[in-house]
This record gives structure tokens, C-alpha cells and sequence, in this order.
């Protein structure tokens, strides 16, 4: 039996006391924690929480001799269980790692169990004491039956015991069915006014149209499904798992209870917010990874190893084709009306088209550099990578809308080929290709080359026109014009966060880091105010504060181009025809 104790009695120390118990320990038995979590494409080494490691057997102490960062050596005798303790320290407020402190607890087991190694396939149990009297708990995790057995949990393996993050605390909690599933929902940190009854019937929606997207009126692959939401006063975030998720979202992105309304006592729900819409994507995105990643799974992905970096190329389709369908999800499930998908939709285009890093870096060659590049971003990275996630999002609505508009099928049939044919389980590229062809009738090896693993735009304007979708460039921003992006504050006044390649800012010699004073004699407290400012023909001089010191810098009138478009609208085309009209409305409604 492999089987560890969680003790969150040191809570203000914001300390995990953990306690693992090895029966029949190997006489030279290896610990290790991983390095990374499955779902975040980071080294992240969670061992540098790790402090006062001890073993013993019995009465007897056993050293520990340290191999590596996050590898222990035990060198145990016969017949005696091995107990390690250790402590974790827990103040991480992401959804990736740990959190303990007087009001709530987190963690997924990545971070805090370590590795028996040599007996990952055994069922791991894991316990949890020192919990204060009104503190529940919330997993998915399978409890453990028999007596004392409250807080006792069990996984069929190491694998399984990693993949149920556990939330503590004193939270809202509720639940619902979706497709035959019992679903829970808790959350953390809400303010008074929180209305969990519309996010239950919200996320509900959700889950039903993503269970019949999969499986028509059939059973999603899990028995019992939870959501743990941290609310905080900033940040949004998620981390799929194979049977819940993990989430972070504002407070104030959550939907709220109307004020009671004595003369109507029927009030119709308020439209979303955008940051509830957000809150919205975000759990469709991650309940949409229990099958597109979960399951259906990268083919290196097949065997994790946590000791290192786990390469794929394939992180286009798992979270760009994720990233698609996570706001189409929003509309099919009747949450919002098209017109709002559409400029959902055009954020995205305008995110991908002011990134000069799609002409550098193929999308594919993006997900085989998340390990260094997508969470290591600089102010450099918009000229130097483009993100699977929105990049990954647009190459799955061409290749959808180009299915479609050639009426052979579409990318949701493509997507349940996929699931059919690999058993929900690993797959590779060569499937995905397989896939598109079966059900669009033609080879898409062209598509893949040209829009996966090349730099080339996509089609986008004219694969929307057959839907009878126009792409409308709005007049560039003065950022926009200029080539930069910025900040702005009454602490820091404006400051350039990014220069962008072949821009007038890069030509006329700015750079991140910059502080913009004034332009042409006149003081700057925001970049706007550079508009009146500007010499219509010669040079503006702008002073620039860089490292303790006031630069002047010549900016030419003609340089003032725009680096790709302003952003973009998505307009229905006035009169559109009936065919095209069909294929949007198929489109839209699934």
C-alpha cells in the first residue's frame, strides 16, 4: 500500500505537513516529485517547496541521500513499512500548484506527493486531517469506503492520484445533472451578492451541449464531474483534469442576484457581462479538455514523464481547437446571440493579425517551444512566437468553415472521427489528417502544410464570405500606428511594454521599457494625447525617459503607418443569399 497524510493544522505558516507510508519499500527505494503538471507546459520545480525530509522504519531513522533536484534515495531494510515526512510550503493562488492559508486550502498532487517509484500502477490512498470543524472538502476522487474513512481518498494509480486536485475550505457549493453525470460546483472566495443558481443552470447548458456534441444522447465518460473556482479579486485561468477542473476567475466577473423587484416579480436574467461571458468560455473550454486531451491525447502524451520536459507539436489542435469550440459552445447553448459570438470571434482575429510573430514562427513549432516560450513571455515574444491557443483557434474555424462551405461534413464530425476511431485515446497528427479526409472527402494535407507548419495567412476573409460574414478593419490606434503596446497609469504615465518588428517606433529607435514624456514640447499622461501633438509633416520630437536618463527621438510624420490592421468587426454582409445564410446558421447552431 502506497498512502499519504495531508495535515493543513500549519495554516498560517501556509505549510503542508505530509506523511507518506511505503509497505514493503524496495531495499533501494527512489522518490521523486514531478517537475511539471500535466496541462501547463511549464517546468515549474515544485521541489524547491519541499523542506524537512525524514524517513524511518519503525523507530529507526533511514537517510535520505538527494540524486537530483526532485530525487531522493532511501536505502531501506526488510519486513518494515518506510514513513517519509516532509513539509510543503503552500502560497500559490494558481490553479498549477498549492495554497494554504486561514481561510482555504489547494492542492494537486503533482506538488505535494511524491513519486514511489517503481509502484506508480499500485492504488495510491490519500488522507487529509487537521481540517477545522466547518472546512469541507471538494474532489473528484474516489472516497475510500470503510470506517473513519470522511476525508479518505483513493486513486487507481499515481497517474490517477495527480490528475483530482483537492479544494478546502468553507465555500459555496452546488450541484446539478447534465446527461445523466452529477456535476459539482464549488466556489471560493465569492462576494454576498454571487448567484450560483444561473452559474448552475449556465454551466449546465454547457455540459449538456458538449455531452451531445461527443455522444449524441449518450453518457459523457466519467462518472461524476467537479468544477473548484477560486475567486479572486484579479485573474482568470484554468487546468483541465480528467474528471474536474480547476479554475480562477475576478469576483466581479461573476454573475451576480438582481435587486428584488416588488412590482415585477418576474424579471428576465440580465444580459452577461463580458467578464461573466468570459467566466463562461472559460468553463466550456476546460469541461471540453475532458475528452480533447483528457482522452483524446497527443501520442506522446501516452506516458507521461515528470521528471523532464514532454514534447508535442500537437498543442494547435488540444488547446486551439479547445479555444474554438470554447465560445461556440457559449452560443450554441443559447447564453449569448451570435452577434456577441462574432465579436468574440473578431478579438481573436485582431490578437493574431497585431502579432508579428505569425510570419516567424509556424503554429506547430509554437507547441513544440511552449516549454520555453508560451509562459516565458518577454517583450519580445509578439515579434519572436504566436500562441497555439489563438492561432490553433483560427486554423480550426478555417478548416470548419472550408468543410462546411464544400457540404461534404464539418469540423464536429471531424472531431467525433477522431473519438471513434482512436477509442478516445492517443492520436497523431497523421489521424487528424485521416479524419479531415473521411469526412470531407478530399486530402487536407495541403491545409495542414500550409496553415499548421507554415507562416502564410489564413483565408479567413474569404471562408467567411460564404458565410455571409464580412471582416471589417477598424482605423489603427495610435499604439497601432506607431508599432508599440503600452501601459498607462497615474504612477508610471505611459510606458511601452512592447515594440513591434518593422513599426515606426522600432525605426525611430524606441524600446520596451520606454517612458514617453512628450511629444512636441508638449507633456504626455496618455498616448492619445500624442494625437494633437503630432508634426502633420517633418519630425515630432518625443521625450523619452530610459534608465534614469531623458533620450530625444526623432519620429518622421510619413513613418506613421500601421503594423498589419486596427482591429477587426465581424458584420453579417446586408442580402446575403439563402445558401450562405444556411451555412451560418448551421454553422453557428451546430
Amino acid at each position: 500500500m502506497i498512502r499519504y497524510e495531508i495535515d493543513v493544522a500549519a495554516r498560517n505558516r501556509h505549510t503542508f505537513e505530509v506523511e507518506l507510508r511505503i509497505d514493503a519499500p524496495a531495499a533501494e527505494q527512489r522518490l521523486s516529485l514531478p517537475v511539471w503538471i500535466p496541462g501547463s507546459y511549464l517546468v515549474r520545480e515544485f521541489a524547491r517547496h519541499l523542506s524537512a525530509l525524514e524517513a524511518k522504519q519503525g523507530d529507526a531513522a533511514v537517510a535520505l541521500r538527494q540524486l537530483d533536484k526532485a530525487t531522493w534515495l532511501a536505502r531501506c531494510g526488510p519486513g518494515q513499512p518506510l514513513v517519509v515526512r516532509y513539509r510543503v510550503y503552500a502560497f500559490d493562488t494558481s490553479v498549477r500548484a498549492a495554497f494554504l492559508d486561514a481561510t482555504r486550502g489547494f492542492f494537486n498532487g503533482t506538488g505535494v506527493c511524491l513519486r514511489v517509484e517503481g509502484r506508480e500502477a499500485e492504488p495510491h490512498e490519500l488522507g487529509i486531517v487537521g481540517l477545522p470543524a466547518d472546512w469541507s472538502v471538494a474532489t473528484a476522487l474516489e472516497r475510500r469506503s470503510g470506517p473513519d474513512s470522511t476525508h479518505d481518498y483513493v486513486g487507481a494509480d499515481y497517474d490517477a492520484l495527480v490528475d483530482h486536485p483537492v479544494e478546502l475550505g468553507r465555500f459555496w457549493r452546488g450541484r446539478f445533472d447534465a446527461a445523466d453525470v452529477v456535476h459539482e460546483f464549488v466556489v471560493a472566495g465569492a462576494l454576498p451578492d454571487f448567484d450560483g443558481e444561473r452559474l448552475l443552470a449556465d454551466t449546465k447548458r454547457l455540459c449538456e451541449a458538449e455531452t451531445r456534441f461527443w455522444h449524441g444522447s449518450g453518457r459523457a465518460p466519467f462518472e461524476r464531474y467537479v468544477f473548484m473556482l477560486n475567486a479572486l479579486e484579479d485573474g482568470r485561468g484554468g487546468l483541465e483534469h480528467r474528471s474536474s477542473t480547476a479554475l480562477v476567475a475576478a469576483r466581479r466577473d461573476l454573475p451576480r442576484r438582481a435587486a428584488a423587484d416588488p412590482v415585477n416579480a418576474a424579471v428576465a436574467k440580465p444580459e452577461p457581462s463580458e467578464g461573466y461571458v468570459g467566466v463562461l468560455g472559460l468553463i466550456a473550454h476546460e469541461y471540453f479538455h475532458a475528452w480533447n486531451v483528457k482522452r483524446l491525447k497527443p501520442r506522446e502524451f501516452a506516458a507521461f514523464d515528470y521528471s523532464r520536459e514532454n514534447y508535442t507539436e500537437l498543442l494547435w489542435f488540444f488547446e486551439g481547437f479547445t479555444s474554438y469550440y470554447d465560445d461556440l459552445f457559449v452560443v450554441r447553448s443559447g447564453l449569448i446571440d451570435s452577434a456577441r459570438y462574432l465579436k468574440l470571434l473578431a478579438t481573436t482575429i485582431t490578437a493574431i493579425q497585431a502579432s508579428p510573430g505569425r510570419a516567424v514562427q509556424s503554429v506547430a513549432a509554437a507547441s513544440f517551444d511552449a516549454w520555453v516560450k508560451y509562459y516565458r513571455a518577454d517583450e519580445n515574444t509578439p515579434n519572436s512566437t504566436i500562441s497555439y491557443y489563438g492561432k490553433g483557434s483560427l486554423v480550426a474555424l478555417a478548416l470548419d468553415l472550408s468543410l462546411r462551405s464544400e457540404g461534404r461534413g464539418s469540423l464536429d464530425e471531424v472531431m467525433r472521427q477522431l473519438w471513434r476511431t482512436s477509442g478516445g485515446g492517443p492520436i497523431a497528427e497523421a489521424d487528424i489528417a485521416a479524419a479531415l479526409e473521411a469526412v470531407g472527402g478530399r486530402s487536407y494535407e495541403r491545409e495542414l502544410a500550409e496553415w499548421v507548419h507554415g507562416t502564410g495567412e489564413l483565408p479567413l476573409a474569404t471562408l467567411l464570405e460564404r458565410f455571409g460574414v464580412e471582416i471589417e478593419s477598424q482605423p489603427a490606434t495610435l499604439a497601432q500606428r506607431l508599432g508599440v503596446r503600452i501601459s498607462e497609469s497615474a504612477l508610471t504615465g505611459v510606458k511601452v511594454t512592447h515594440v513591434l518588428s518593422d513599426g515606426a517606433a522600432e525605426r525611430a529607435g524606441l524600446a520596451p521599457g520606454d517612458e514617453l514624456l512628450a511629444a512636441g514640447g508638449w507633456r504626455l499622461r496618455r498616448l492619445d494625447d500624442a494625437l494633437r501633438a503630432l508634426a502633420p509633416e517633418g519630425d515630432t520630437t518625443l521625450l523619452v525617459g530610459r534608465d534614469q536618463r531623458i533620450i530625444a527621438i526623432a519620429l518622421p510624420a510619413d513613418s506613421l503607418g500601421a503594423i498589419g490592421a486596427g482591429s477587426v468587426q465581424l458584420k453579417p454582409v446586408e442580402g446575403a443569399g439563402g445558401d450562405a445564410r444556411r451555412l451560418y446558421e448551421a454553422w453557428i447552431a451546430g
